[in-house]
């Protein structure tokens, strides 16, 4: 039977429209107001399929060695991700925080409907050039999104299932989006859904990665979070002199901390309240791991920590760490 594209690009514009155009919720809401700001602050019309232009491999060089830290620590993580999905029909997708994409894994048998569609490397994907897609409506909003099909606010995209997962740097803003895409017909919800908590995961491996490199020589706690959908992880790195120097997006949420604060709070500062009583635990468990390690010499473990002697001792007193 012959689809007639016109009509079809017809129905869907309808359907935005009108969600649109009414004042009651959506079975979406997320969806709905991506398809408001595609509609009125970016002017773009569903029914119209973009060029197809592409970044020039200057100018897409000239990105990829902007985020140079980011692709390099992904790429493993990437190949990972993209080997578990591809006989699923998926590609592997990293953009920068604006949207446009510098990485790609695409198997060859998929490389056809992925060009069709514009998305391989050096395409722009914000919500300003593709409205309501994968990495433009994560990047915008900031959150995990699925975008399913007819989600899609450009007709010409609603071929594609995405999910795409915000990562985060160093200092807690935006540095890039992971996402997973299928062009084919066969995917199914259920397996999206594992898509998603995949993708999710892999971007939140990056991220500690990227904070890990930011502050290599500190010593790093992390604070297990329960987050929407999947764990988060809080991350500290602290000085030889136990001041908090650096924090990643999740524990800024949890501890409420500010750029300000770094380089002159006390972890100690931190230990205070049942819902800061987990960075203790993490504390009082490296420091019993490096006791271990040393064999009961606070010295070397000390040393290992990257603290004194005499502060070891000061912490692991008011940790209840016997020594």
């Amino acid at each position: 039977m012959r689809i007639d594209r016109h009509h079809a690009g017809e129905r869907h514009s309808e359907r935005i429209q009108s969600v649109i155009a009414s004042s009651s919720a959506a079975s979406r809401p997320g969806v709905a107001a991506s398809w408001r700001r595609s509609f009125i602050h970016y002017k773009l019309d569903p029914s119209v399929r973009p060029g197809g232009e592409r970044l020039s491999a200057r100018e897409l060089r000239l990105l990829q060695e902007e985020a140079g830290p980011m692709i390099r620590l992904a790429e493993a993580h990437l190949d990972r991700l993209a080997a578990n999905v591809a006989d699923a029909g998926c590609s592997v997708f990293l953009s920068d925080a604006r949207g446009v994409v510098l990485a790609e894994r695409i198997r060859a048998a998929d490389m056809g409907g992925f060009q069709s569609c514009n998305l391989v490397a050096g395409t722009d994907w914000s919500e300003q050039a593709e409205g309501t897609n994968g990495i433009g409506t994560c990047a915008a909003e900031e959150r995990p999104v699925t975008i399913w099909r007819d989600d899609h606010f450009r007709e010409s995209n609603t071929a594609l299932c995405c999910s795409g997962a915000p990562i985060f740097g160093a200092s807690g803003a935006l540095a890039g989006v992971i996402d997973v895409s299928s062009a084919r017909h066969t995917l199914d919800a259920a397996y999206a859904r594992l898509l998603a908590s995949s993708v999710q995961e892999t971007a939140r491996r990056i991220e500690a990665s990227l904070f890990r490199q930011a502050y290599e020589g500190a010593r790093i706690v992390s604070l297990a979070e329960e987050g929407t959908g999947a764990q988060e992880i809080a991350l500290l790195a602290l000085d030889r002199d136990d001041l908090v120097i650096g924090a990643n997006r999740a524990a800024r949420r949890r501890l409420d901390l500010e750029e300000a604060q770094m380089g002159s709070l006390p972890a100690s500062d931190l230990l205070d309240g049942a819902p800061r009583q987990g960075l203790a635990d993490a504390q009082r468990a490296e420091m019993a791991r490096a006791l271990a390690r040393t064999g009961g010499n606070v010295t070397a473990a000390a040393r290992a920590l990257g603290i004194g002697r005499a502060t070891f001792y000061r912490k692991a007193k008011a940790l209840g760490l016997e020594v």
